[in-house]
């Protein structure tokens, strides 16, 4: 979601801010700006609504330089998307830059409005700028100013604050992403504030990570960064760890689109997983899993990654003859969940800074629950909180809507199953594991008939997703791919609930994507041809060379299920990417920075 990034040091601001911006945009934004001290120690603002491209413009013709500031790239929840509702918000004493929501903003701002006091936008942002401003009028104490601000607002939150007349850059936090660097030069240091790591990889030699409401203090007049509690003292609640100054530029490469490049990549990072889980500290974190015995395992996760989850509670359950049970992060944390000490809590995500997925953490913490994460990013808010995490090594991951993030999600979390059991995953899923990574091959080079089928049903009406038992998460997923991308309404179905309700929508305008795998087969065809009986238009996802498959089917992708059991339903999910990908450009779609989405989702 929203992207911060600040510098202070005794090189030009604008530069590395903007560098850090433009590497955060993957992230999905609306607005971006900046704010600094010009020459004569005044702060201004520079900020439009739109692409990054609209500022980088706005600052070539303004031309500004400065040793220090922030920015930011917004993604709305409080306001129109505006030039007025952009970040930074700020005034003749502070600039801040803000990532999360204040849930009480509209009581603040009644208070502070019948006080007398103005406000120019509708953000939340602007009311945490007052009341700060309000509470330093009666302070002068700009440390005890911050803290008394932050301590009065609620909800989860991350704010830079730059003070008019301080070489410091301030910055606090609460259950949302926050992280400093810094690079030691001959004499003088620079030093950063992020949202996100990723933007200052090539800044920085050191990054340290605060924990909540402690405060960071980066000074460029003592050339330190410094942490404090609210009562004034030094804080030790920050680790801190070296960094590889160098960053690579991603590339699409021969690729159209990010996602594109992203679904191809996923049978050469197959082939590599099961090698990291096989040695050195993969294979450490697999000896120490290896027989652990729980009573109960909760699958927590958000959008794809619970998707993932509904996959991996198929296999753990029938594997390790255990309950499990696979929740939605944005409801577990408010329906009283009766937790137990002997339980396992798995918390899936890509980022590792999901916000609802990192507070089910916290409340699983706090009931003693063991805490694994399948998790991409290394050292991310998920990653230190847990107990082990389970890296799934798919490199960044630039396009908005998840591809090989889910692929590697599943595939490791059947790793994690394996060691739970008490087996070698090396020696259990080395053989099928080869299998998947040619077939998902064999798919990626022969997708022509995808193209066509795409090419043929991108103007329908809708598109209904079935699939029973292992393929139903498939079918929520190719569901949710094509609603990200194509803007179209698809929907995902159990195959067997189609006439509970859903078969009133079928008429010749609709599309049922039939998820059809060896197992259940029969059961899942009747389904199919119930949606045929009332002229919907079938494309089914199915085993090769089936004469009644051709027969009922508009459009018909084979596959090759001989030798897949574990992981047929990731197998076929290709298809679903491939087709969700193939529409979406049929249509015109922004598909790697998709409209309203962000990639890191760091608000509730």
């Amino acid at each position: 979601m929203c992207g911060i990034v600040g510098y202070i040091g005794n090189h030009d601001a604008v530069e590395p801010i903007i560098e850090g911006l433009q590497r955060l945009e993957y992230r999905g934004y609306d607005s971006a700006g900046i704010s600094f001290k010009d020459n004569a120690g005044n702060l201004q603002i520079l900020k439009k609504e739109g692409k990054l491209e609209n500022l980088k413009n706005l600052i070539k013709e303004k031309k500004p330089t400065s040793s220090v500031g922030i920015g930011h790239t917004r993604w709305a929840t409080h306001g129109k998307v505006s030039d007025i509702n952009a970040h930074p918000h700020g005034n003749q004493s502070f600039a801040i830059v803000h990532n999360g929501i204040i849930e009480n903003a509209f009581e603040i701002k009644e208070d502070l409005v019948k006080e007398g006091f103005k406000f120019s936008s509708e953000t939340d942002t602007e009311v945490f700028l007052v009341l700060l401003t309000k509470i330093y009028n009666e302070t002068k104490d700009i440390k005890k100013s911050i803290f008394e601000t932050f301590k009065k607002v609620a909800g989860n939150s991350a704010v830079v604050i730059l003070h008019k007349d301080e070489n410091k850059l301030y910055a606090i936090k609460r259950s949302a992403p926050l992280v400093c660097g810094l690079k030691n030069g001959k004499e003088e240091k620079d030093f950063f504030v992020s949202s996100d790591p990723y933007a200052l990889l090539g800044f920085v030699e050191e990054i340290s990570f605060p924990e909540d409401e402690v405060l960071c203090v980066l000074n460029k007049d003592k050339n330190t960064l410094e942490f404090y509690e609210a009562d004034g003292s030094k804080s030790t609640r920050f680790k801190s760890e070296r960094k590889d100054t160098e960053h690579t530029i991603e590339s699409k490469g021969e690729y159209e689109h990010f996602m594109l490049k992203e679904i191809f990549e996923q049978p050469v990072l197959l082939s590599k997983i099961l090698d990291y889980y096989s040695s050195g500290e993969g294979k450490k974190l697999i000896e120490r899993v290896k027989n652990k015995e729980f009573s109960h395992i909760h699958i927590i996760g958000c959008g794809t990654a619970w998707h993932a989850g509904l996959v991996l509670k198929n296999f753990m359950e029938s594997r390790l003859s255990l309950k499990v049970s696979v929740e939605l992060a944005s409801e577990f944390r408010y329906r009283e969940p009766l937790l137990k000490k002997d339980e396992l809590a798995i918390f899936i995500s890509q980022s590792g800074e999901t916000a609802d997925t990192i507070a089910c953490a916290e409340l699983c913490k706090e009931n003693g629950l063991t805490l694994y994460s399948i998790v991409n990013v290394q050292g991310s808010t998920l990653y230190r909180m847990c107990d082990e995490n389970f890296l799934i090594h798919a490199g960044q991951e630039i396009g908005v809507a998840s591809t090989k993030a889910f692929t590697l999600q599943v595939v490791v979390g059947v790793i994690l199953a394996e060691a739970l059991k008490g087996n070698n995953p090396e020696q259990v899923l080395k053989t099928e594991l080869l299998i998947l990574t040619e077939r998902i091959n064999d798919i990626l080079i022969n997708n022509e008939k995808i193209q066509e089928v795409a090419q043929e049903v991108y103007n329908q009406d809708g598109f209904i997703f079935t699939g029973r038992n292992k393929y139903f998460p498939i079918a929520l997923e190719g569901a949710l791919k094509l609603k990200e991308i194509a803007y179209v309404h698809a929907e995902g179905y159990a195959a067997g609930e189609l006439k509970h309700g859903p078969i009133a929508l079928i008429d010749e305008k609709m599309v049922n994507i039939a998820i059809i795998g060896p197992e259940l087969f029969e059961k899942t065809l009747s389904n199919a041809e119930e949606v045929k009986a009332r002229r919907g238009i079938i494309v089914t996802v199915g085993p090769k060379g089936i004469e009644k498959l051709k027969h009922i089917s508009d459009y018909y992708i084979e596959l090759n299920f001989e030798g897949l059991s574990i992981f047929s339903s990731v197998y076929s999910n290709i298809v679903m990417q491939l087709l969700s990908y193939y529409i979406a450009r049929e249509k015109g779609t922004d598909i790697d920075k998709p409209r309203n989405l962000a990639k890191s989702v760091t608000v509730e």
